[in-house]
Parts: C-alpha cells; sequence; structure tokens
C-alpha cells in the first residue's frame, strides 16, 4: 500500500505559481517588444532603405546625365577649361551613382541574410511566445487546482484525525 502524503504547507507551491505569473507578466512585454523589433527593422530595411536608395540613383543618374551632356557640349566648343571642369562633374556624378547602385546591392543582400539568418530565431520566439501565452498560464492555473486539491486533502486529514 503506498504510504500517506502528509501535507502541512501549501506556501512553497503558491510562491512558486506567484512567481511564475510574475515572470510571465515581465518577459510577455519583453518578447512582444523584441518581435515588434524584427519587423520593424525588416521594414526598414526593406521599404525605406531600399526606396531612398532607388530615389538616390534614379536622380543621380539624372545628375550623370546632366554631366555628360554638358561635357558633350563642352567639347563641341572646345573650351578646354570647361571641358576639364565638365570632365570632374562627369567622374564625381559617376562615382555618386555607383555608391547608389552598390548601396542597393547591400541592402538586397541585407534582405536576403536577415531572412535567412532570422528565421530560424524567429521560429524560436514564436516557440517561447506560444509558451508564455499559452502554456505557462495554464501552468499557473494547474498549480492553483493543485493547491486546492491539497488543501482539500488536508482538511479530510483533519477530520479523519
Amino acid at each position: 500500500m503506498a504510504e500517506q502524503a502528509h501535507v502541512t504547507s501549501f506556501e512553497a507551491i503558491e510562491t512558486f505559481r506567484a512567481e511564475l505569473i510574475a515572470y510571465v507578466s515581465k518577459t510577455r512585454p519583453i518578447l512582444e517588444d523584441a518581435c515588434d523589433d524584427v519587423a520593424r527593422i525588416r521594414e526598414w530595411i526593406e521599404s525605406d532603405r531600399r526606396v531612398y536608395w532607388e530615389n538616390q540613383a534614379r536622380r543621380r543618374e539624372r545628375i550623370l546625365e546632366d554631366a555628360q551632356q554638358a561635357l558633350f557640349s563642352a567639347k563641341l566648343s572646345n573650351l578646354r577649361d570647361v571641358r576639364t571642369a565638365e570632365q570632374m562633374a562627369v567622374l564625381k556624378a559617376r562615382r555618386a551613382v555607383e555608391e547608389a547602385h552598390g548601396k542597393l546591392r547591400k541592402i538586397r543582400k541585407w534582405m536576403r541574410e536577415y531572412d535567412n539568418k532570422l528565421q530560424p530565431l524567429l521560429k524560436e520566439l514564436e516557440h517561447l511566445r506560444s509558451m508564455l501565452g499559452v502554456d505557462l498560464p495554464k501552468a499557473a492555473l494547474h498549480l492553483a487546482q493543485v493547491i486546492k486539491a491539497l488543501e482539500a486533502y488536508a482538511r479530510v486529514r483533519k477530520d479523519v484525525a
């Protein structure tokens, strides 16, 4: 026959339950903020930075076209000093266009790497989010039921004794 339980205090279980509830209430907002930050960063890379550098590339390409047109006009007019200044403007505009295209390549690379590196981590965050949102509250509820059952058991033991 099984031995009888000698339950004298439920405080340890209640303390653990209270700490579990406090833990869930503190970690849930932090986890939500982390998930929101991940989404915001992706949106910033994909929308804000990509759109910005696409616009910069178009703007800089127009400036390059204007500088090339000015150089062509200077060559036709045979003005040596002006032509040198125009060549410098074309070189500067070319570098600016190359910079914009380089930034766009980096942004596309960031987006690929972001998705590849973050997807496994996001799955773990979602698992943790599920645990904090579903499993731990169920555990706290179960502990409350355990405490009630143990208190009922203790009352029965007192009545029998």
